[in-house]
């Protein structure tokens, strides 16, 4: 079996937080490093609520570094779903005795893409501020880098990503949301990309079934009732319980990438608009298309039984 190494650029979050035990409970996967990124919290708050998972799952190795705190406007919107008080579902874990790695978030990115050029798969969990840093501060990490893997956008594939809009307006997804000057600059640098939008990340079949939650529930681990007491703070307050799992479908992308088909699309970002600021923007056109917009690989299909009982055996082994 070959293993995939990975970086796991992240703003747990719970959703994230759940992804980050589905990846470091993976043998296919090698995560090298995790670097915090502000989104569902300020990056103080995600780099913390990073380390407190490794050290739930007793991975302290694992090197985490902080990111810049404010998007690239400087403006960091305010979120209308909360995470609770402490970012992880009011679960109030231990905090963790692992301390930051002192490097800041790009000089992270760029120096494990650096070591093994060609064979780190970054996966994108939240915004993309720490990425377009990099491709900033560090121009030759596109060329570096194997890949990324990113939670952003909604294609128009079907209505769920209009009917479960993320963002701070009818059209946007929260992560391109948070800061689509930097999604713009990651989608123009030619890295490949394949991108899980809200289209399958919110799609009706995304559901933890009883037979799932019986299973965890007698496993009675830390991480399993970790992620039933993350259901039962979302469905409590009216939410599905694919909001959990969200993140967890990028991870997955990694370790099985048959569980998800893509298409490739042209499709750019809208920076500006009240209604629009970042909206994905897809040219499905069949006349007058404009392929010179960046072109991206989106998810428009997902095996959710394969994915569901892959994350709930992973959490519970």
């Amino acid at each position: 079996m070959s293993i995939k190494r990975v970086l796991i650029d992240c703003d747990p979050g719970i959703d994230d937080s759940i992804a980050l035990i589905l990846a470091l409970k993976s043998r296919e996967l090698k995560v090298e490093a995790i670097t915090a990124v502000t989104g569902n919290l300020q990056s103080t708050m995600t780099s913390k609520n990073a380390r407190k998972i490794l050290e739930m799952v007793g991975k302290a190795e694992v090197p985490v570094s902080k990111g810049s705190m404010l998007p690239l406007n400087g403006i960091y919107p305010h979120d209308p779903f909360s995470h609770g008080e402490d970012g992880l579902g009011n679960t109030y874990l231990p905090e963790s005795d692992i301390k930051l790695d002192p490097k800041p978030a790009t000089e992270m990115i760029y120096h494990t893409v650096k070591k093994f050029p060609g064979e780190v798969t970054v996966i994108c969990l939240g915004p993309l501020t720490n990425i377009a840093l990099t491709i900033l501060q560090y121009p030759e990490f596109v060329n570096l880098a194997k890949e990324l893997i990113v939670i952003a956008g909604s294609f128009g594939f079907n209505r769920y990503g209009l009917e479960y809009a993320t963002g701070g307006n009818p059209s946007s997804e929260w992560n391109v949301f948070v800061d689509p000057e930097a999604a713009k600059i990651v989608f123009h640098s030619g890295l490949e990309i394949t991108a899980v939008g809200l289209d399958v990340a919110t799609h009706p079949a995304l559901k933890v079934n009883q037979d799932h939650r019986k299973r965890l529930r007698k496993a009675n681990k830390p991480e399993t009732n970790y992620f039933l007491q993350l259901i039962q703070f979302v469905e409590t307050r009216g939410f599905r319980a694919y909001c959990v799992l969200i993140d967890s479908l990028a991870v997955a992308a990694a370790i099985r990438p048959d569980l998800i088909k893509t298409r490739k699309v042209y499709v750019d970002i809208a920076t500006e608009g009240k209604l629009t600021r970042g909206q994905t923007v897809v040219d499905h056109r069949k006349n007058f298309q404009w392929n010179d917009l960046p072109q991206i690989s989106a998810a428009y299909k997902v095996d959710f039984p394969v994915f569901l009982e892959l994350l709930v055996s992973r959490i519970i082994d």
